[in-house]
């Protein structure tokens, strides 16, 4: 006598179920099981980005606001701050950073595919534009007496 009402439960659950399984994949909340992923959004991938600065001499320390420790408000004898010493890795969605010493800072942009570009009148001093190696030369970005293009 039971078994027709739990039958009828089951059936109604069931197609719940069903239902929002296919809302789930339609707002994308579950890849669809085609052998790929649904598209995940490209402003939230994380790019692994090298940055080389052992060019710079003497040796210092440099930061990328908003994503390593800060030097300008820290002792630089104590600071976790990263040092020109050796490359470091950073982990950056895309977007647009700033790399930073004591004495000069200069814009780059991380794009959707996950490579570097920045103003090409930074060439001289910094490469590394279309890889995700930023490789830094100069101690300061401005060896010439010209304007800022960035």
């Amino acid at each position: 006598m039971l078994d027709k009402p739990l039958r009828a439960l089951g059936r109604t659950a069931l197609r719940r179920g069903w239902l929002l399984g296919i809302a789930a994949v339609l707002c994308g909340l579950y890849p669809v099981e085609q052998g790929h992923a649904a598209p995940s959004n490209p402003h939230l991938t994380e790019y692994r980005i090298t940055i080389d600065a052992t060019a710079l001499h003497p040796p210092t320390q440099w930061y990328v606001p908003g994503v390593t420790p800060t030097i300008m408000s820290m002792d630089p004898d104590t600071t976790e701050a990263l040092r020109t010493t050796s490359p470091s890795a950073l982990t950056l969605k895309p977007g647009s950073y700033r790399f930073g010493t004591f004495t000069f800072d200069f814009p780059f942009i991380v794009t959707l595919e996950g490579i570097l570009d920045f103003a090409a009148s930074l060439d001289e001093c910094v490469g590394g534009r279309g890889t995700r190696t930023l490789t830094v030369r100069c101690s300061r970005t401005q060896p010439y007496s010209g304007q800022r293009d960035y």
